[in-house]
């Protein structure tokens, strides 16, 4: 008996020293940096959107180009106007106030914007005094964490970063909440906002957003998507929108790009292509799944273009564009993928691809065959989030310190006809 407690003692001893031990070669530490966790009260984006004559454009967003008018949204603040009738010389009008706008598509100078939650209905033939004709609530279920603070609209990094080590249960995670804040690993980008990006490509008659836009105006019908919705709306009466129908589709779609009877839906891991011929009610055709990514669809020619790029919360590791034939719709197939920098929005005009690089400025690409791109121009010094082809010889480009113009009637020689910064 005494035998078997001095092994049991032993035994124990032996555990006790390879534990001590364990922890003291427990050396590796990870950074991660503190988020603040945002909200918005109803209160304070349930009221009339308001014409400025005047305002910083602190930061860019999407773009939307109608009627000689460049607007560029000011995320959850609402749209910069500027009129292009000289696109060499363009002219600031003002600002439209919009609490909680990321997107906006247009039709007949009535305008349909987002405020966090809600869908907006707003007559714009008066720039200066807009009227809002609707508002449908509720629709956009990316901000459906809600508190007795509002809705929960994203998160905002403080200056602070904690350091932890691999004795942490939270080591591994790539995100963890902690004393009120979000901590994410600051390696990776944390998604500091629900923005969900989205399409274009709709009629200059309409209006003609870029590759990162979520709502569409095809003739008489509004289509708008949330995080895992696309969502119909009937335009017979165009100041009050009824909706026809909501459609499950994946789990964080991006963008709606129309095309020909088809609405092409870019996703975190994938394509998704749904038939319009019943405009209220749009069917599920097929799709295509890619690498996990968070970017933009254009389709021209029956050939869709992909960018996927890294260094997004959606954790892909790879800069690449995937060309996929889509000419038997329910059937698309992977043409060719061609490595990039750092790829964001494109746009295709004729032969030519544009594709946006970031902090690497423009290509231009000669799709030739579709598996052997020619790059014939590269823009370097400007940052490039995405672009809007308005016809052959004109492009815009939106980046993070402003909006570009180039002549593009020489896609191997662009010519810059103007520059707006950022104030």
């Amino acid at each position: 008996m005494k035998k078997n407690a001095i092994y049991l003692f032993s035994l124990l001893f032996i555990i006790i020293s390879m534990t001590s031990c364990l922890k003291d070669s427990c050396d590796e530490t990870r950074t991660f940096t503190e988020y603040e966790q945002i909200f918005v009260h109803p209160d304070q984006f349930r009221i009339n959107p308001t014409f400025l004559e005047q305002r910083k454009m602190e930061t860019t967003g999407k773009i939307y180009f109608y009627n000689d008018l460049i607007m560029i949204n000011e995320r959850h603040e609402g749209i910069h106007i500027i009129d292009n009738t000289d696109s060499s010389n363009p002219t600031r009008i003002g600002f439209l106030a919009i609490p909680g706008n990321v997107d906006v598509s247009i039709q007949n100078d009535i305008m349909y914007a987002d405020s966090y939650v809600d869908l907006l209905t707003i007559d714009i033939s008066d720039l200066q005094n807009p009227r809002l004709l609707c508002r449908d609530e509720e629709v956009f279920k990316v901000y459906s964490w809600v508190t007795e603070r509002g809705y929960y609209i994203g998160l905002e990094a403080t200056d602070r970063t904690v350091e932890i080590d691999c004795t942490d249960p939270n080591f591994g995670d790539q995100s963890f909440n902690r004393g009120g804040f979000v901590l994410w690993d600051s390696n990776v980008n944390a998604p500091t906002s629900n923005e969900t990006a989205g399409s274009g490509g709709e009629s200059t008659q309409s209006g003609q957003g870029g590759s990162f836009a979520r709502f569409s105006v095809i003739q008489d019908h509004l289509y708008v998507i949330s995080i895992s919705e696309l969502i119909a709306y009937n335009l017979e009466d165009p100041t009050k929108p009824r909706k026809t129908h909501t459609t499950d589709v994946n789990w964080n779609i991006e963008t709606l790009f129309p095309y020909k009877n088809y609405l092409f839906i870019g996703g975190n891991n994938g394509m998704f292509i749904y038939d319009r011929t019943n405009p209220d009610i749009p069917v599920y055709v097929s799709e295509f799944i890619h690498a996990r990514a968070c970017d933009p669809v254009y389709v021209s020619n029956d050939i869709a273009y992909v960018t996927l790029r890294n260094g997004t919360f959606c954790q892909n590791f790879i800069n690449q564009l995937d060309i996929i034939d889509v000419s038997s719709i329910e059937q698309p197939q992977l043409i060719e993928s061609h490595d990039m920098d750092h790829p964001h929005g494109l746009s295709v005009q004729d032969d030519n691809i544009y594709i946006c690089e970031g902090e690497h400025g423009l290509k231009v690409f000669e799709n030739e065959e579709n598996s052997n791109l020619k790059r014939i121009e590269h823009i370097k010094d400007i940052h490039a989030y995405d672009v809007i082809a308005l016809g052959p010889d004109h492009l815009l480009i939106i980046g993070k310190d402003g909006l570009y113009q180039y002549d593009s009637s020489n896609p191997s020689d662009l010519k810059e006809l103007s520059f707006i910064s950022i104030d």
